[in-house]
């Protein structure tokens, strides 16, 4: 039996507000995005942003870091 996924309701938000501000995703980033992927609740708004996220990944605007984060 798999264990449900529950986002705090504005995590994807922020992810994606950090994420394009400081052009790095960091690995608990990534973790993150892999968990919002496996929720079955995730919102067609949702959806999209992390498709943005990926794209911008594949096309160099945004730079995968193996840190767990980037705190400055």
């Amino acid at each position: 039996m798999q264990t449900p996924v529950h986002l705090i309701p504005s995590a994807l938000g922020e992810l994606f507000a950090e994420v394009n501000q400081s052009g790095y995703i960091t690995l608990a980033d990534r973790y993150g995005l892999m968990a919002a992927i496996f929720d079955e609740n995730l919102t067609e708004e949702d959806q999209r942003s992390i498709d943005r996220l990926l794209r911008s990944v594949c096309r160099g605007r945004i730079k995968l870091v193996n840190e767990l984060s980037t705190v400055r």
